[in-house]
C-alpha cells in the first residue's frame, strides 16, 4: 500500500470499529542497529538507523477517561481506564500502551481516546516494533491532550514503561532511535550522555534487512542473564577501577589487565561489549567513505563476537549469514537487535540489491524450509504527527 491507500484503509476500519472518522494521526518508525549489540544498557555507543517501516495510530478524543484501542495487525484489542491502569496478561501488546499511559500521566493530564493501530514494522524480529508502538502512543497522547514533551524525555518514558510495566529490562536504544531518528542518515548514539549526531552513509551503499522469521522474545531469561553478567563484570572490575560505572567506562587495556580475575563467562560478555563499543566509533568514518575493507572487518568481528563471546546466535542466524555473505553485491553483514533469531543486516552495493535479495531468499529458504523477508530500508524521520 502507498501512503494514500494505507490511510484510506485505516480510516475505513476505524469507522467500522468506532462509528466515526479519526481526527488525529501519529507515527513512529522501527529501527536497525548497524553496530552496537547490547551496548545500550552498558551505557555505550550504538550506530542506529530508523527504517521506513513504521507504526501509525489513528484516533479521536473521548469525553471520558477511557482508552479504547485495537490493532489491524494482531488480535485482541481492549479498553482501560486512565484512572486505574493495570497489567493485562490476556492481551500482551496492550501493556506497551498501558505502560506509556501510566508513566506519562505522572507529569501530564491525559485525555481518553478511541484509537486504531496499524504497523508495517515486523514483530518479534529485532527491529523495535514495541518501541515504535510506544513512541506512536506517546505522540498521540500529546496530540490528544494538547501538551508537548521533549523527544528524549519521551524515549525515557518509553524505556521506563518497558522496564517497569512490561518487565523487559532493556536499554534506551529502541525508544531513542524511534523518537530521535533522522531521515537520510544513521545516528551515532551515546547512551551515557543521551546525545547523538548524524552519520551519512555513502551513496553507493544500501542497507538491507534480512529477517530469518525465527521469532524471538526479550521477555526470556537470556536477555536478563546477559545484562546481569555485564553488571557483575562492572562490580568486580570496580575493585581495581572504583570510578567506573558501566562497561562503557572500561578501556580494553584495563580489561586485559584483569580478564583472568573474572569468571570465564563474565569475561567473555565484558570483552564483547568493550570491543563492540570501539567498533561503533570506528564504523562512523567507514560508513561515510565506503571503506569496504573496514566495513567488512568491523561487521565480521561484531558477528563473531556476538556468536562466540556474547552467545546470542542461533542456527537460523548462522544460515542467514552464509546466505548473505555469498550474495552478489554484499559488502558486509552482521546481526541486528538482541539476537537469538530475528533479523540480520547487510550493506549492499546499491545497483545489486535485487540480485542480492533473490539470492538470499532462495538460499536461506532451501536450507531452512522457511521463506525469509528481505527488504531494503531507508532512514526515516523520528516519531511525530503523521
Amino acid at each position: 500500500m502507498n501512503f494514500a491507500e494505507r490511510k484510506t484503509y485505516i480510516t475505513q476500519k476505524f469507522m467500522e470499529k468506532f462509528g466515526n472518522a479519526p481526527e488525529v494521526w501519529s507515527r513512529a518508525p522501527g529501527r536497525v542497529d548497524l553496530m552496537g549489540s547490547h551496548t545500550d544498557y552498558n551505557l555505550g555507543y550504538v550506530m542506529t538507523m530508523t527504517i521506513d517501516r513504521d507504526t501509525w495510530i489513528a484516533a479521536r478524543p473521548r469525553t471520558d477517561r477511557k482508552v479504547a484501542i485495537d490493532s489491524l495487525n494482531v488480535e485482541g484489542g481492549g479498553e482501560f481506564d486512565l484512572d486505574r491502569i493495570e497489567f493485562d496478561a490476556a492481551v500482551p501488546w496492550l501493556n506497551y500502551v498501558r505502560g506509556m499511559a501510566k508513566f506519562l500521566q505522572e507529569e501530564h493530564l491525559l485525555t481518553g481516546m478511541d484509537a486504531l493501530v496499524h504497523s508495517t514494522v515486523p514483530f518479534s524480529s529485532g527491529v523495535s516494533s514495541s518501541a515504535a508502538l510506544e513512541m506512536a502512543v506517546g505522540v498521540m497522547f500529546q496530540l490528544i491532550g494538547g501538551f508537548q514533551i521533549d523527544p528524549v524525555q519521551l524515549a525515557l518514558i518509553g524505556q521506563r514503561a518497558e522496564n517497569k510495566f512490561v518487565d523487559v529490562n532493556s536499554g534506551i536504544l529502541d525508544q531513542y532511535s524511534s523518537a530521535m531518528g533522522r531521515a537520510g542518515c544513521t545516528v551515532l548514539l551515546d547512551c551515557k550522555q543521551l546525545t547523538s549526531h548524524s552519520v551519512r552513509i555513502a551513496e553507493e551503499l544500501q542497507v538491507v534487512i534480512c529477517d530469518t522469521r525465527a521469532k524471538r522474545t526479550l521477555a526470556g531469561t537470556e536477555y536478563g542473564e546477559r545484562r546481569a553478567q555485564c553488571e557483575e563484570g562492572v562490580r568486580l572490575l570496580q575493585h581495581w577501577y572504583p570510578d567506573i560505572q558501566a562497561l562503557r567506562d572500561v578501556t580494553l587495556a584495563q580489561f586485559n589487565a584483569h580478564e583472568k580475575d573474572l569468571p570465564l563467562v563474565v569475561a567473555k560478555r565484558c570483552r564483547f561489549i568493550i570491543e563492540e563499543n570501539q567498533r561503533v566509533l570506528d564504523l562512523a568514518e567507514a560508513l561515510t567513505t565506503n571503506d569496504a575493507a573496514s566495513l567488512q572487518r568491523l561487521f565480521a568481528a561484531s558477528y563473531a563476537g556476538a556468536r562466540d563471546l556474547y552467545e546470542i546466535g542461533s542456527p537460523a542466524m548462522e544460515t542467514m549469514m552464509h546466505a548473505m555473505l555469498s550474495g552478489p553485491g554484499v559488502v558486509a553483514a552482521r546481526q541486528a537487535g538482541a539476537g537469538f533469531g530475528g533479523c540480520l543486516v547487510a550493506l549492499v552495493h546499491r545497483d545489486q540489491v535485487d540480485q542480492f535479495a533473490e539470492h538470499v531468499l532462495r538460499t536461506y529458504a532451501v536450507e531452512m524450509k522457511i521463506e525469509p523477508q528481505i527488504y531494503p530500508v531507508q532512514a526515516s524521520a523520528g516519531a511525530g504527527p503523521l
